[in-house]
């Protein structure tokens, strides 16, 4: 079953009869923006089944029908409830429900509880949308001051965030599902056989640079700023994302049995998993079995994808869903090492903000075409050696939003880039996402570094 039909509901419907047209001209982008992004949200969700939307696969992740409500639950939360005079939440313990993280706004619905909850069913979820898209819409329909634009315009970033957790929490889903069902039946466009360009090592001099964004800039999340001047040694970056193949080459060295390849509290972890310990990357699949080269061969193989599920794997494809402990033991098995995020968002300053992004519905890391430095955005997050810290000067949001970024400075490394499930105007060179260096369900990757 699925509920295209239901999910699909257009600019006038979500306008509540009024089109973006009619709107004065100064809210018109605003308004078209809200509506783009919460479409593209159920566009995702279209080709689901009815099922899919209760399953929470680990307590990390979480259902698609939490998402759907959870990025709702943002904007009746912090702008209608809070500046819309006379508006009534759809349902009074939803805010306890859908509530993530913000202790300022309660005490949250127990994370690893969400996939339990058949109510409210999918259609509730609909109606809730419905019902917050209408007041957004009646709320937007006269100029805002530039704080609660603001708010607004986080809010639709945040949803794109989830736009993309979706995807990934989905992926964890299927992707352990025995049967390896596909997320979209179409095939990817890149076949095994394809071959990536020889990896160089590209230079980049030096010295004093900026980094963050600048006051006055574009949006950008609280975490990215204040800009602020780094000092760097003249270092070499890896022209583009390491392959299947090469990270295959670790493997069959026996990487994940050489302790000295692993930092301690890394190789702590692959032990601790017991019978789950690590053989190879997420998603990957060896019907030979073999732990340390011998009988093994590439094609024995296989990776699961959102479209077109299992297939052999593709050597060419970059490398994804390693962990950054797994990142970092391959980087010294090839006499490297990670980045660090000043240096990543160095080089990147040059490059261009093209590559192969959600917007492109492949949903998978694709073969690198070109010589140089390239596959910066799009494709996989890049793990950096940095941990996710405060920039100089930094300054959370004021209120119950300060609980967005800052709080979680700590124990997780910095990711840059984007993926191939990210949005691609949802990206920019100064974006920091950070995760645990044991996670790898995400569409991480690596891009190696060296000192010159």
């Amino acid at each position: 079953m699925h509920l295209l039909s239901d999910l699909t509901y257009n600019a006038r419907n979500l306008n509540n009869g009024v089109s973006v047209q009619d709107c004065p001209t100064h809210c018109q982008s605003l308004s078209a923006r809200y509506q783009g992004v919460r479409q593209q949200t159920l566009e995702l969700a279209a080709p689901l089944a009815l099922e899919d939307y209760q399953v929470q696969p680990m307590a990390d992740a979480s259902p698609p029908k939490w998402h759907l409500a959870h990025v709702t639950w943002f904007f009746e939360t912090f702008i209608l409830s809070q500046e819309l005079q006379g508006y009534k939440p759809f349902h009074p313990r939803f805010e306890y429900l859908f509530n993530s993280y913000y202790n300022g706004v309660g005490e949250p619905y127990p994370r690893a509880k969400r996939g339990a909850l058949s109510r409210p069913t999918v259609d509730e979820v609909l109606a809730y949308r419905r019902h917050v898209d209408e007041a957004m819409m009646k709320f937007m329909a006269a100029p805002l001051p530039e704080t609660l634009a603001a708010k607004v315009v986080l809010g639709l970033n945040h949803e794109q965030q989830h736009q993309e957790l979706l995807l990934t929490d989905l992926k964890y889903n299927l992707g352990n599902n025995p049967l390896k069902p596909a997320y979209l039946d179409q095939q990817p466009d890149d076949l095994p056989g394809s071959q990536a360009p020889p990896m160089t090592f590209v230079p980049i001099t030096g010295g004093i640079h900026h980094i963050g964004v600048a006051q006055g800039s574009d949006f950008s999340f609280d975490n990215e700023g204040p800009r602020h001047q780094v000092l760097l040694a003249d270092f070499s970056l890896a022209s583009r994302l390491v392959t299947n193949g090469e990270f295959l080459e670790f493997i069959e060295d026996g990487g994940y049995q050489r302790h000295e390849l692993w930092l301690s509290d890394a190789w702590a972890h692959l032990n601790a998993l017991g019978s789950e310990r690590w053989q190879g990357p997420l998603y990957w699949r060896n019907d030979c079995h073999n732990t340390r080269g011998g009988a093994s061969t590439t094609d024995s193989y296989a990776r699961y994808a959102l479209t077109g599920g299992e297939s052999e794997l593709d050597l060419a494809e970059p490398v994804c869903h390693v962990s950054g402990y797994e990142a970092d033991a391959y980087a010294r098995w090839k006499g490297c090492r990670l980045p660090t995020e000043a240096e990543w968002e160095v080089a990147a300053q040059g490059c261009s903000l093209e590559g192969n992004f959600a917007d492109c519905c492949r949903y998978q890391p694709q073969a690198a075409t070109l010589p140089g430095l390239t596959q910066m955005f799009g494709d996989a997050w890049e793990w950096t050696g940095s941990s996710y810290s405060p920039y100089p000067g930094y300054c959370p949001l004021a209120g119950q939003l300060g609980e967005y970024n800052g709080k979680f400075m700590a124990n997780q490394l910095v990711l840059r880039g984007g993926s191939c499930a990210t949005p691609q105007d949802h990206i920019r060179a100064t974006y920091r996402n950070f995760f645990y260096p044991q996670d790898r369900w995400q569409f991480t990757g690596i891009r190696l570094a060296r000192d010159l």
